[in-house]
């Protein structure tokens, strides 16, 4: 077992993980003020835009790019900085870093060399909109992101349906319409969703009702700003897999397929809920 403290004087240097504000910079720490300040080094996602969060808060540290297409790149050199004795924070646009933006695989790699990462507290956009969702707070499934096909999103909705947690999810304005009605094919027209969008903001909003309501009034409007998408669990899920069980397998099959998954999905999707060989239902399908 590997045990590391983060406060114990080290020969390497340390990575620190900071926060930012998901829109108010007011949300910024006296803390992370203070270690920005004191930083060798400063691993942005952009850093064009923290840029403006550093003269914002009159703070001279250098920068170095580190984002998802240089990630294999840079891991190797920041970890090379940290292990002379650099003290070096990763921070993300807005938000946590690794929550749905870039980190993890730096504090992988860290954590592996037995670099000390201290971790601070800050802005999230999800637990944000959570406690003021009016949904039930806890427990919670944090989702993030959905794939971009409708394929793939209906077939990862339909691992969660039956969840009876609030699910949080983030979605991009030019794609909200579309995930809203995947998301009411899949979990229903009843289901119900809050949506929040440009949290602590000038614009901050909050739209709440049923996936069916919150489709329609889209329909109508155009999405402005980023979301979180929050969704009610479901109640009775014992009832809806029951009923996703109903039914011979190539009778389910046929359903997904309806739904919109394609054959290939459809069959390994049924296999698995019945924990049947996906070859073995593929030849019985195919009538092979």
């Amino acid at each position: 077992m590997q045990q590391v403290s983060s406060f114990q004087n080290q020969d390497s240097g340390t990575l620190y993980l900071v926060p930012t504000p998901i829109g108010n910079l007011d949300d910024m720490t006296f803390r992370a003020v203070k270690v920005l300040t004191g930083a060798d080094l400063i691993a942005a996602e952009d850093t064009r835009h923290t840029q403006q969060l550093l003269n914002h808060f009159d703070i001279h540290t250098p920068e170095i790019s580190f984002h998802e297409h240089n990630t294999e790149q840079r891991i190797p050199e920041l970890i090379g900085k940290l292990k002379a004795g650099l003290t070096i924070v990763q921070c993300s646009d807005a938000g946590m870093p690794s929550i749905s933006d870039p980190g993890k695989e730096l504090v992988a790699a860290a954590v592996k060399e037995g670099i000390p990462v201290v971790p601070l507290p800050g802005a999230n956009a999800g637990l944000t909109a959570l406690i003021a969702s009016g949904l039930v707070p806890q427990p919670f499934y944090f989702y993030g992101f959905l794939e971009r096909k409708h394929q793939q999103q209906v077939q990862e909705l339909e691992q969660l349906r039956n969840r009876s947690e609030t699910m949080i999810f983030y979605e991009a304005p030019h794609r909200l319409k579309k995930t809203l009605k995947v998301m009411a094919e899949v979990f229903g027209d009843d289901r119900q969703a809050v949506l929040a969008r440009e949290l602590t903001k000038r614009y901050e909003e909050f739209s709440r009702g049923s996936l069916a309501e919150l489709t329609a009034f889209y329909d109508e409007h155009q999405p402005r700003g980023e979301y979180v998408v929050l969704i009610a669990g479901n109640p009775h899920p014992d009832e809806d897999v029951q009923n996703d069980e109903a039914g011979t397998p190539i009778e389910q099959i046929d359903q997904k397929i309806s739904e919109g998954l394609s054959t290939n999905a459809a069959i390994k999707l049924v296999a698995k809920k019945n924990k049947l060989n996906r070859q073995e239902l593929y030849k019985q399908y195919h009538n092979i």
